[in-house]
């Protein structure tokens, strides 16, 4: 088999791939060039300076680095939309001439460049594939049902939902089932430079597909009412980490000692915490999520990040006496090893800021979640996870110990939990057939090749 991997490794051409910054935009990206490699296609990652995988991790691709001259301040101002605003203004011309250099070596045909597949927050990249006349496809990162949110913003804006005036209001968004006014995407300073940035990567211009990091069984109705909006085809792949052979794809180092730890705790015992690579809490907050946990009785896995906690490098801040409360029965990391840790036979919930690539994760481990979203489109994920798939739990308002407490018991030992936890299984299992022969990721997978393949194709007539 490997031997017909090899062979067959540059059959197809190359592929170059353009992922966004983020971690959480990189990782999908990843699985994606992992899985069409194991397709027959040589994969290209053209990146940017400012934020980047590790080469080493992946020996069977090429890196290209492309210069986004992004100006300091912009860079330390943690501003998502003049950081995603300057990186398309910066990256267009460089991004041009890497394809042209790639394009001018291209000596063999099985090393001509089949298509440009972008990062749909890097729409450069779409212009800079169309100058070169490179074919181009678009991976959509995050849910289906955010990318319907997003689309609506503007109308939203007119009729003055949005932003929301209260963000505890739990009044329905017209027009936008099943969201309600605090459902709706959050973002931390004006969002009109966000709203203006998201209308332009939704506008497909020249690309010949979109790529979907999602799964039928969860969001092929909305795929359908999405489809409407657009006039190429779409491929819902995912769960990308499933379907992909397993790559290294975190930009922080994981710490996989806590598997060990794991392995010494009952089955469906660990509530696992982690909050992402972008959220931050105060001394407060970090004080009341501590006790909570030690007071739930429950083990479990906390990861914290180092920086995350407002005031400390890392976990000075812990509460007096947290640690002789806690004794074996919690484990404090700086970041984990995500994927094992929720496929690990010992861990029977997630509580998670609902990110998608979290998000999908869980699901595919059949793990219930206490839902905390923070940031972007997490609101929205928490929600569809809570009342539409039923498989979360929503933790409200200011973080307060009794209240984590209460919801750590009901989702781990409570029957609302056993009940989400019947339900996680279920879609893990549906999960499981999209991905074999026949179903409906393994199926838009080959539709998704041969696609590739004919479009290049149709440039050599």
């Amino acid at each position: 088999m490997r031997e017909m991997e090899e062979r067959g490794q540059r059959s197809n051409g190359r592929l170059v791939l353009v992922p966004c910054p983020p971690q959480g935009h990189i990782t999908p990206m990843l699985n994606l060039g992992s899985l069409l490699h194991s397709k027959g296609f040589s994969i290209v990652i053209a990146h940017t300076h400012f934020s980047h995988p590790h080469p080493s991790g992946f020996p069977n691709f090429t890196f290209a680095s492309i210069p986004d001259f992004l100006p300091k301040d912009v860079l330390s101002s943690g501003d998502a939309a003049a950081i995603t605003a300057n990186l398309n203004t910066n990256c267009e011309g460089p991004l041009r001439q890497v394809l042209s250099d790639m394009m001018a070596q291209d000596g063999a045909t099985e090393s001509k460049i089949s298509c440009v597949i972008y990062d749909s927050l890097m729409y450069c990249a779409e212009a800079a594939a169309y100058y070169v006349k490179l074919p181009s496809m678009a991976l959509r990162t995050s849910s289906i049902g955010t990318q319907l949110i997003f689309s609506e913003l503007p109308r939203l804006q007119k009729e003055g939902y949005f932003p929301p005036k209260d963000r505890s209001s739990k009044d329905p968004v017209p027009g936008a089932y099943p969201l309600r006014c605090k459902d709706l995407p959050l973002f931390t300073s004006d969002p009109e430079p966000m709203v203006q940035v998201i209308a332009t990567a939704l506008d497909i211009k020249t690309s010949s597909a979109i790529l979907w990091n999602t799964v039928d069984c969860l969001e092929e109705q909305l795929s359908d009412q999405v489809q409407k909006q657009y006039h190429v085809p779409f491929f819902s792949l995912g769960p990308l980490h499933k379907v992909a052979p397993s790559l290294p794809t975190s930009i922080l180092e994981e710490e996989t000692d806590c598997l060990l730890w794991l392995d010494k705790q009952a089955n469906d015992s660990v509530i696992y915490v982690s909050l992402g690579s972008l959220a931050s809490m105060d001394e407060r907050e970090f004080a009341e999520t501590a006790w909570g946990l030690a007071n739930s009785g429950q083990p479990f896995l906390w990861v914290v990040r180092p920086g995350s906690v407002r005031g400390s490098e890392w976990i000075e801040l812990l509460p007096e006496g947290f640690e002789e409360a806690i004794q074996e029965t919690g484990c404090v990391i700086r970041w984990a090893p995500q994927k094992d840790v929720l496929a690990h036979r010992a861990v029977g919930g997630f509580w998670t800021h609902c990110g998608w690539n979290s998000t999908l994760e869980s699901i595919s481990e059949g793990v219930p979640m206490i839902c905390q979203p923070c940031l972007f489109d997490q609101n929205v994920n928490a929600r569809y996870l809570c009342h539409v798939w039923r498989v979360g739990l929503e933790l409200e308002g200011d973080l307060d110990q009794k209240e984590i407490e209460q919801a750590v018991r009901r989702l781990m030992v409570g029957e609302e939990g056993k009940e989400m936890r019947l339900r996680a299984a279920a879609l893990k299992d549906q999960i499981k057939l999209s991905i074999r022969k026949g179903g409906s990721s393994h199926t838009a997978i080959e539709e998704l090749v041969n696609l590739i393949i004919s479009l290049s194709s149709d440039d050599d007539h």
